[in-house]
């Protein structure tokens, strides 16, 4: 598997980015599709709705944010396997609109993706 990478929407896109998903559930204010450059929007692997208002991005509950959003992967949503599948096989750029750099979903499903064994 090649390193996932994970980048800021606000971040000039770049070839060595290869396949660049949005991992948001929300579109990122302020940033034209043109801009964002991604594709794919896959925001079925984001975290609900609910997980995210809770996590508030404080930084406190990143441990529980991760085990939580862990859990909700577990599920299965659709595109999980894809993205798995798809970054097994070449470089895939997570893309993600969070201001806090080390702890967004972004880096939190790539720690999954990283430690799941694909078929």
């Amino acid at each position: 598997m090649a390193p996932i990478k994970v980048k800021r929407v606000y971040e000039l896109p770049e070839d060595a980015d290869g396949y660049r998903v949005l991992v948001d559930r929300v579109w990122p204010r302020g940033v034209s599709r043109e801009r964002a450059d991604v594709e794919e929007w896959l925001k079925t692997v984001a975290p609900s709705t609910e997980l995210r208002r809770w996590f508030a991005h404080d930084p406190s509950r990143w441990d529980e944010f991760c085990r939580r959003y862990h859990a909700e992967l577990d599920r299965g949503p659709p595109g999980l396997a894809e993205l798995g599948r798809r970054a097994r096989r070449s470089r895939v750029t997570l893309i993600y609109s969070a201001r806090d750099e080390e702890r967004n979903q972004a880096v939190a499903l790539r720690a999954y993706l990283e430690r799941r064994p694909g078929p």
